[in-house]
């Protein structure tokens, strides 16, 4: 790990090999950020790393549901370069949008909570005390309108209740913020979660009208990047407050 600028803040995204996180990490990268990305192989990190100045990646993988790679991960960056101040948990499992509560395989239901949630924990608490150590340090949790009452189109009850476990784990994601945020709320530590909208990340969902990854980005980079006396425990989208 070789960092550009001693004096940037460092960043580290997960999932970012691509997709919403590798757009995420590219726009942080633009700010001048020295930005780390993090692929559960981390071949991928490191190619997607090649086309972009200012990205590094992990050259590690980084399983959330495996504590041994999260620990890796952790003193890697403590190693080198030393510390951290954006952390970016865009990591996600995702289910069949079909899934209903009713009739889900609760097997399938733990996978999709111990990424979604578990794992953003992990991680979070993992990293932590580097954070600590950052002059204005924020953590980003991505989470969904799925986990959301107030979201017309894709909340808890606008859907009928398709897509079960990953709607619930993105509400406790909403809930974890708040309660990190409460904790950590006397520290120099910013806790957001941020809804990026129906994004275009998979064939076809632009049908569905799904926006482009470099608008979806805007707002996470927006939460990651906050003022000191900036918001804490919210839910935003497009920097606008949202319920949940």
């Amino acid at each position: 790990m070789n960092p550009d600028d001693a004096d940037a803040p460092v960043a580290l995204i997960t999932g970012a090999a691509r997709g919403l996180g590798l757009e995420v990490a590219c726009q942080l990268a633009d700010t001048g950020a020295q930005v780390w990305i993090a692929s559960r192989k981390p071949e991928h990190a490191t190619e997607a790393a090649q086309h972009h100045p200012g990205l590094h990646a992990l050259p590690h993988g980084l399983d959330l549901t495996a504590p041994d790679t999260v620990d890796v991960c952790a003193a890697a960056l403590a190693d080198n370069p030393g510390r951290l101040d954006i952390l970016v948990n865009n990591a996600a499992a995702y289910v069949d949008w079909t899934e209903q509560a009713t009739s889900a395989d609760l097997d399938a239901a733990r996978r999709v909570f111990d990424v979604n949630l578990f794992g953003t924990w992990r991680l979070t608490q993992a990293l932590l005390p580097l954070l600590r150590r950052s002059p204005h340090p924020r953590i980003v949790n991505i989470s969904s309108g799925a986990g959301s009452h107030a979201d017309p189109q894709f909340g808890l009850t606008a859907r009928k209740g398709a897509a079960a476990s990953y709607g619930i784990s993105k509400a406790a994601v909403n809930a974890l913020t708040a309660t990190l945020a409460a904790e950590l709320a006397d520290t120099s530590v910013v806790v957001n979660a941020v809804c990026p909208d129906l994004t275009a990340t998979w064939p076809g969902a632009e049908t569905m009208g799904a926006r482009s990854v470099q608008d979806s980005a805007q707002g996470v980079v927006w939460a990651a990047t906050l003022p000191d006396n900036g918001p804490r425990g919210g839910f935003f989208r497009d920097t606008a407050p949202l319920a949940w």
